[in-house]
């Protein structure tokens, strides 16, 4: 395993940890594909943004709409920042190495909390932490659903900021 600058977590904790990862506990969408190993875990702590907006397809309807994340990304010893996550979706590591990916799959979190996810990861920029990473999964979700205030004609254009948490497992070949 490479050397990370995301967690220096024991070895025990590790394999305990990536094994919880991958056994049934998680919703099969969000399980990454045999043959990958998890390389690192960071805690993202942030808020997603969203904004009162008429319907797509019903301009008389209102609703809130997710426009993008801001989050640190902390490490899950020390509770020191080594990055951050925003719109795109991008990962970035404090040594200067990002990824990107798309969204391949969502399950359902606890009750206001946002939905579990899995990312495949497009190739990363920047040689560091976030270099060769294939997969990221997002669980342990806390809040970040959309505001529950009122969505209407007044408040169109509106954004609101709401608070969330969730574990961001990376994972290479």
């Amino acid at each position: 395993m490479r050397k990370l600058t995301f967690t220096a977590i024991a070895p025990v904790a590790l394999v305990s940890f990536a094994a919880v990862a991958q056994t049934m506990d998680l919703p099969e969408p969000v399980r990454v594909p045999p043959g990958h190993k998890m390389t690192m875990k960071a805690v993202g702590v942030g808020e997603l943004t969203y904004e009162c907006r008429a319907k797509a397809n019903d301009a008389a309807v209102f609703e809130w709409v997710f426009v993008g994340p801001v989050a640190k990304l902390m490490d899950t010893t020390s509770n020191k920042e080594v990055g951050k996550y925003y719109a795109g979706p991008t990962w970035e590591s404090m040594d200067g190495s990002k990824v990107t990916g798309k969204q391949v799959a969502v399950a359902p979190a606890a009750p206001g909390s946002i939905p579990l996810q899995l990312v495949k990861a497009e190739p990363a920029t920047g040689k560091g932490a976030m270099a060769g990473v294939t997969y990221i999964q997002r669980v342990n979700t806390k809040g970040g659903v959309a505001p529950s205030d009122p969505c209407a004609a007044a408040t169109m254009g509106t954004k609101k900021q709401v608070p969330y948490q969730a574990d961001y497992v990376f994972y290479t070949m």
